[in-house]
């Protein structure tokens, strides 16, 4: 059996970017490693993890693109469920998101708003699909 695990952001700065995460969503650190390499956060059945770009670039010897604010966004997102998008996204932006697209009710009823991490990773804040 294949399970979904964890999805693994790069960014320049992990330990500050588990903050980032704890604050913003009210996510628990599960651990960082002693060098400040590497961390996970629980945020329910599927871990959410950082790898410092300089960790990365040891395992992928060809690069990478990174991620940064300064760019357009990659064409991926991470999305989290809340039952109030303007209060998660009024918490996020004060943790220091910057928001991308306004909260908006889609036609199918489902509340959605974009923001960008501290590292320029696109996230959507959604209520739950029915």
């Amino acid at each position: 059996m294949i399970k979904f695990a964890y999805t693994i952001l790069y960014v320049q700065d992990v330990a500050k970017t588990l903050e980032f995460y704890e604050k913003a969503f009210g996510f628990t650190r599960k651990f960082i490693t002693p060098d400040n390499s590497y961390g996970e956060i629980i945020t329910g059945e599927t871990t959410l993890s950082f790898a410092s770009v300089t960790l990365a670039k040891s395992n992928l010897k060809d690069g990478f693109q990174e991620s940064n604010l300064s760019q357009q966004p990659f064409g991926i997102e991470i999305g989290f469920t809340t039952d109030n998008v303007e209060e998660t996204l009024k918490i996020a932006v004060e943790a220091g998101a910057i928001i991308i697209e306004e909260p908006k009710t889609k036609p199918w009823g489902q509340v959605v708003a974009y923001i960008r991490d501290l590292d320029g990773f696109l996230i959507e804040i959604c209520t739950a699909m029915a």
